[in-house]
């Protein structure tokens, strides 16, 4: 399994509406990619505070490398990612991306 771990650090101005809407946006790719097994997203509510500005992310489980490839190809996706990167501060700079392969439950080690 393949995690695929967004942080957003969002510009002052975005509203938190505005990010309810584009992560509601985002979980309607769910069901449209195969191999997509699930989507969280939210604002971090972590107890260190050392998020060092990016409040906000998403992690999406893939079955494999091949249906991570087709989220980022899907129309949906693309769309996402273009008013994700509007809205973050300093476009690409306010966004962070790390892919995890993950081993799951049975999977040797």
């Amino acid at each position: 399994m393949i995690r695929h771990i967004v942080l957003v650090r969002f510009q002052p101005t975005v509203l938190p509406a505005v990010i309810g809407d584009l992560f509601a946006e985002l979980h309607q790719i769910e069901g449209k990619v195969p191999g997509l097994l699930s989507i969280t997203s939210g604002r971090s509510e972590s107890p260190e505070r050392i998020e060092r500005g990016y409040l906000h992310g998403f992690v999406a489980d893939f079955a494999d490398w091949a249906a991570l490839e087709a989220y980022q190809l899907h129309p949906d996706h693309k769309r996402f990612g273009a008013r994700l990167v509007a809205h973050a501060e300093g476009g690409l700079d306010g966004i962070l991306v790390f892919d995890l392969p993950v081993q799951t439950q049975g999977s040797p080690t």
